[in-house]
């Protein structure tokens, strides 16, 4: 028998070109199927196979204060078609099953193109019928519909249309689902609410956010698939449980008001980065707290937590700090004098300026105008004056107020405060003196505010709050109640002096432009220059911090705010940037927030008993009677009488001072009781604003002739 070794080796050859066409046909399909076709196979999959499967929780929403919701998950769809489906019957059945869908899609596509239209009308019907005849032709399983990701509303239209309204075996239209997390009123505060990885399966990124995600996440469930009477059911092993509802601190209204005045005159002075952050006194509630920053656009963002992570040197608004550290230690007073002179002063060899030096300086000026008109020279030749042979005992006075402690908030990202020591390095006989005036330390704008809110609450440092409660189902599982940082910062008497000097500040001084008719402003302006870094201040263009921080309203405090810029080049103004955008700020806020208490209302034609003031008895009994309010005398006529108020009158009660006693001056006004302890031969100090609350020397004590006596008004 001849072999005929050219037939086998054909054969061979043959049977080898077979073998690698297949080898890679199977290395083909496999890649399409693991990747192409993915997504649909697992589905398949999991239709039959479901064991220990993972259910998702809801996200929990996050509220305002007043209940709104500012952050929630929603979700969203991708729409596919399987052109294929129901190939893996038999093949009889899979020849009568495709040609009838085939005809059944063939009968609707205009139907089906007109109806996506008018869903998707970015898109034309020429477009689908094109789209959906190719997705046909390449017999895909998985063809995405539509490009984009389509809402909640929009797939259940889509799933009402011809043949999608079939179940996905035999229809073939099928979506892959997303939680996406969306916020109601856009970028307002989206910094501080915080942003989600794209997969939101990872957490969160920043904000409230991540800071609370463990709350917001919720618990997974799982559950298995089991057949029951012919029949695949899911069943719940462990119930998914949904996360907890937070509630923030922040009022939308509130919010939306310091954005817009922020951002306008961000706009208007071509600024870099602005902040404006609004704080409720007592609670250290964050009602607002906006971050820009000028992106490449020209446009403002919020891009990062500038009010809690910039350290930068603060400036002026640190000059409170330093002149309420030398107040309290008893090295001077509102009254202690300074010669600034020409506006120019040598310190160890660098020359310290006011901003007026071109135009002469002030001159003689004591401490309450040295604020004012915020003199550098008069602040830090009063600190330096002091505590040049001890610097460590300046420090001291700020650490008691706790400057230098961080805040530990409720979100993540704050920075540190950084207050130098004589210890370190570094620290010069310049030192001292440029530390005053709120250089060579970096504080954020957030623990500037935090120190102005504790003078505006009677001397308590309370920690700003950005969320107060956690809900389930609409009922509150947990509170955050408001924490002490610093129970008192300094003495009641510090604390009275700095506050009518920060009153002064707004209605005599730079911060006019913060200040309201209607209302009093308390605070302090800042403008600093931004050091770059071993640069300094002197190369190239200088960048300025402008700032303003304070409270409103003086009388009785209920918020605190701080709005801090950072723009290249002059002009840079504190009082003139800054403290405009607060003087909007307040008067908004304060418009809004009017409370009317309707059960002590009157009508027209009544006449209310006033609260009238101690003083002298002829001159009250004169006006009250031009008014037509009804009086009563108790006692005799004396000159001077204490006033009360009843339901039906004025009582007028005899209150004569004795001769060579101290008389009893609380209840009265300014002018009547320093007309009355002036007469006796006394000198007076007056602290505060309003009516007497509290005098030095007590009522009916000996009187010594060119004694000083200090009242303190309220």
């Amino acid at each position: 028998m001849t072999i005929n070794k050219k037939n086998i080796v054909n054969r061979y050859f043959f049977i080898v070109v077979i073998m690698l066409l297949l080898g890679v046909f199977v290395i083909v399909k496999a890649a399409v199927i693991m990747y192409a076709e993915r997504d649909y196979w697992q589905a398949v999959a999991d239709r039959f196979v479901r064991e220990n499967v993972t259910i998702r929780p809801n996200r929990g929403n996050i509220l305002s204060a007043d209940g709104k919701l500012m952050a929630s998950s929603l979700p969203e769809y991708r729409i596919y078609m399987d052109f294929m489906s129901g190939e893996r019957t038999d093949e009889e059945r899979r020849k009568k099953d495709q040609a009838r869908r085939d005809k059944a899609l063939t009968d609707s596509i205009d139907s089906i193109c007109i109806g996506l239209h008018r869903i998707f009308p970015d898109k034309s019907v020429a477009y689908f019928k094109r789209h959906l005849r190719q997705g046909r032709k390449k017999k895909s399983r998985h063809w995405l519909i539509y490009p984009k990701r389509i809402s909640y509303i929009q797939y259940k239209e889509a799933k009402r249309l011809p043949v999608f309204r079939q179940s996905t075996y035999s229809g073939g239209f099928h979506a892959q689902i997303y939680n996406q997390r969306k916020k109601p009123f856009g970028s307002l505060a989206s910094q501080t609410l915080g942003r989600l990885y794209a997969d939101t399966a990872k957490g969160a990124r920043s904000g409230i956010e991540l800071a609370f995600d463990s709350v917001l996440r919720g618990r997974n469930g799982i559950t298995h698939r089991q057949k029951v009477m012919d029949h695949y059911l899911n069943i719940v092993d462990i119930p998914a449980q949904d996360g907890y509802d937070v509630v923030s601190t922040i009022d939308v209204g509130m919010q939306d008001i310091c954005e817009k005045a922020l951002r306008d005159e961000l706009e208007r002075i071509n600024a870099m980065v602005g902040v404006a952050v609004l704080m409720e006194v007592k609670t250290g509630e964050v009602k607002a707290i906006v971050n820009l920053t000028k992106a490449s656009d020209g446009k403002y963002y919020e891009m990062n937590s500038n009010a809690i992570s910039d350290l930068l040197e603060p400036g002026s608004t640190f000059k409170t700090a330093s002149i309420m550290v030398a107040l309290e230690d008893g090295k001077i007073t509102p009254h202690t004098m300074v010669d600034t002179g020409n506006g120019i002063m040598n310190m160890y060899g660098s020359k310290m300026r006011d901003h007026n030096w071109h135009r002469g300086g002030y001159g003689k000026i004591d401490v309450t105008r040295i604020l004012e008109v915020s003199s550098n020279i008069g602040v830090s030749y009063l600190i330096d004056k002091h505590y040049r042979d001890d610097p460590q005992k300046f420090v001291d006075g700020l650490k008691r107020m706790s400057l230098d402690q961080p805040l530990h908030l409720q979100i993540h990202g704050e920075g540190k405060p950084n207050l130098k020591g004589p210890d370190e390095r570094y620290f010069a006989k310049t030192t001292l003196p440029w530390m005053s005036i709120g250089y060579e330390s970096q504080l954020p704008p957030m623990n500037i505010l935090t120190f102005y809110n504790a003078i505006a609450n009677d001397g308590k440092m309370v920690r700003p709050k950005f969320v107060k409660a956690l809900l389930r189902d609409g009922e509150v599982v947990k509170e955050y109640p408001t924490e002490v940082i610093n129970p008192k910062i300094c003495s009641d008497s510090t604390l009275s002096q700095i506050r009518v000097i920060l009153r002064r500040v707004v209605s005599h001084g730079l911060a006019k432009p913060a200040g309201n008719p209607e209302f009093a402003v308390s605070g302090k302006t800042g403008t600093a220059q931004i050091s770059k870094g071993k640069e300094g201040y002197k190369s190239g263009r200088v960048n300025y911090l402008v700032s303003f921080c304070g409270y409103f309203p003086s009388e009785a405090p209920k918020y605190s705010c701080i709005v801090s810029i950072q723009k290249p080049g002059l002009p840079a103004s504190g009082g003139l940037m800054a403290g405009s955008v607060f003087g909007k700020i307040a008067r908004q806020v304060y418009a809004q927030d009017l409370r009317f208490d309707l059960t002590a209302a009157i009508d027209s034609t009544s006449c209310p008993i006033p609260d009238v003031k101690a003083g002298e008895l002829e001159d009250t009994r004169t006006v009250l009677a031009d008014l037509d309010i009804p009086t009563k005398a108790e006692g005799g006529t004396d000159a001077w009488a204490v006033q009360r108020r009843d339901t039906a009158a004025v009582v007028l009660h005899e209150r004569e001072p004795k001769e060579g006693l101290m008389p009893n001056v609380v209840g009265m006004g300014a002018k009547d009781a320093v007309y009355l302890l002036e007469s006796a031969g006394l000198k007076v100090h007056l602290s505060g604003i309003g009516r007497v609350r509290r005098q030095s020397l007590p009522a009916g004590s000996r009187i010594v002739k060119g004694r000083t006596v200090t009242l303190t008004l309220k």
